[in-house]
């Protein structure tokens, strides 16, 4: 799996993946009493943000490797675009 066609693929499945761990376990340290629970009704939004901003930071600096690999992938798809659209262009300039 470490073909760089997969990588966008695999930096989104982990960042979902680390922020699922992060909600399960400020889901559990709430159920458990360690952390407030949120005001009223707002306990999963509560949670949510808590998650958020706890799998944020931990992405950034655990993913990085897979960020890179995403960001390369991304580039070249973009400058092969580019090729086919200026290879386009200068047959159409031809044409005329």
């Amino acid at each position: 799996m470490s073909s760089p066609k997969f990588a966008t693929l695999r930096y989104t499945a982990l960042r979902i993946g680390l922020f699922s761990a992060c909600f399960a376990l400020v889901w559990v340290l709430a159920y458990f009493r360690i952390i407030p629970l949120g005001v009223g009704s707002a306990n999963a939004v509560w949670l949510l943000l808590l998650a958020i901003v706890i799998s944020a930071p931990l992405s950034f600096v655990l993913l990085r490797k897979q960020r890179d690999a995403m960001s390369v992938q991304i580039v070249d798809k973009v400058d092969r675009q580019r090729e086919r659209l200026a290879a386009n262009r200068s047959q159409e300039d031809g044409l005329l």
